[in-house]
């Protein structure tokens, strides 16, 4: 699926969440995005790079977030997460994110700027490549960073909305109606 627009998916600002991916990795090593939010100036996006399971948040172009796996994805059925304990408190605060594979922790890291409100008004999320600009420069553009094994399915699931009712409702629906 490619092509979704931020205002039609759940929203992982400003809330602790987990992304997963149901996978099937040939006897070789895969490469390529399996999802990805937003693009070259505010983003995220979970990918394979040289067979290793990564994520990266990119904080407006001025700070990029990377944790990645030190050994391949194995071969066959693979189930990978990305697990984000969002601090709590004023929008865009940090976190900690945890990368597993088949249920195992492969790395973690601090995040210390998120994305408090919008990604891109023009850029869009995709799974199994990154249609548009790039989040980072790590997997290429285009046809380069299409995902090169098989993703039976992606799920994103977020925990209470802890801090949305720190914007007015007035910005909220300007914001909103600005993206229609």
């Amino acid at each position: 699926m490619t092509h979704l627009m931020e205002n039609t998916l759940l929203n992982v600002k400003n809330r602790s969440h987990v992304v997963s991916a149901q996978l099937t990795i040939p006897d070789g090593s895969a490469n390529g995005v399996l999802v990805a939010q937003g693009g070259r100036f505010a983003g995220w996006a979970l990918y394979v790079l040289d067979g290793k399971l990564a994520y990266s948040h990119n904080w407006f172009s001025g700070e990029i977030y990377t944790m990645t796996a030190p050994d391949p994805l194995p071969a066959g059925d693979v189930a990978v997460q990305y697990q984000f304990d969002f601090d709590g408190g004023r929008p865009g605060a940090g976190g900690s994110g945890t990368l597993l594979v088949n249920g195992e922790v492969v790395a973690q890291g601090r995040i210390d700027k998120t994305v408090p409100f919008v990604f891109s008004a023009d850029e869009t999320m995709d799974i199994g490549q990154d249609t548009a600009s790039p989040v980072v420069d790590d997997y290429g553009e285009g046809p380069d960073n299409v995902f090169t094994s098989t993703i039976h399915r992606v799920q994103i699931d977020i925990e209470g909305d802890e801090v949305s009712h720190t914007e007015d409702p007035e910005p909220t629906y300007r914001r909103i109606m600005a993206r229609q």
